[in-house]
């Protein structure tokens, strides 16, 4: 099956684009007196965009930024096993990368900085295989991406440094690690114009999506 090209488009957030899809309504769960977070909508089916709830004063501010009851609520009902913390300059662009097997989810926020998050569908018998969204996560609406299995993900930085912060649902694992290129052209992912991309020498020399899909289980 080939990947079907992604058109973009900008939303309210600053920055998201990708192939139309479904779209879930915004709705606010509340849990207590800490807890209201908010999903937004996605075009593809399957992530969920969180908005959680911070609290401001003089000092700064506090937030909780997860809460399993709160957020099996919204969707985002697996088991996380391990948390990563990256940080990254501007331009550096981490990805595609995805994980057989069993698969892993992720939820990802941004906790200093900017970044633009994107996820592809790499699901092979979805209607949108090989379709792409991107979002902007940034340490001042503190939104979060909950990425689940049957997805490729990865970044670019658009600050001049960030710290991404991600909760897994599996631990690492080397032998099941695999990837897409970032610039793929069947997926056609637009990246933020005016940024010197800097790649790894992995993610670089990672296969096309049309090239990888025969490995892929979901």
């Amino acid at each position: 099956m080939e990947a079907r090209p992604a058109s973009s488009a900008e939303d309210r957030d600053g920055w998201s684009g990708g192939a139309a899809g479904m779209l879930h309504a915004g709705r606010i769960i509340a849990s207590g007196s800490f807890s209201t977070v908010k999903r937004l909508p996605t075009r593809l089916d399957g992530p969920v965009l969180i908005e959680p709830r911070a609290f401001p004063d003089s000092r700064g501010f506090f937030q909780e930024t997860y809460r399993r009851n709160v957020y099996a609520e919204l969707g985002v009902d697996v088991e996380f096993v391990q948390d990563n913390h990256s940080r990254s300059t501007r331009g550096v662009v981490r990805g595609m990368h995805f994980q057989i097997g069993s698969g892993q989810a992720k939820l990802v926020r941004c906790a200093r900085g900017a970044i633009v998050d994107v996820v592809v569908d790499i699901r092979r018998e979805s209607p949108t295989f090989g379709q792409w969204e991107a979002f902007g996560l940034d340490d001042e609406r503190l939104l979060q991406i909950f990425v689940p299995v049957g997805f490729a993900h990865g970044f670019c930085v658009t600050s001049e440094v960030a710290d991404v912060v991600y909760k897994c649902s599996s631990y690492y694992d080397g032998d099941v690690e695999r990837g897409i290129r970032y610039d793929d052209p069947d997926v056609g992912i637009v990246w933020p114009e005016g940024l010197d991309l800097h790649p790894s020498e992995r993610d670089s020399a990672a296969p096309l999506l049309r090239d990888a899909a025969p490995e892929i289980p979901f």
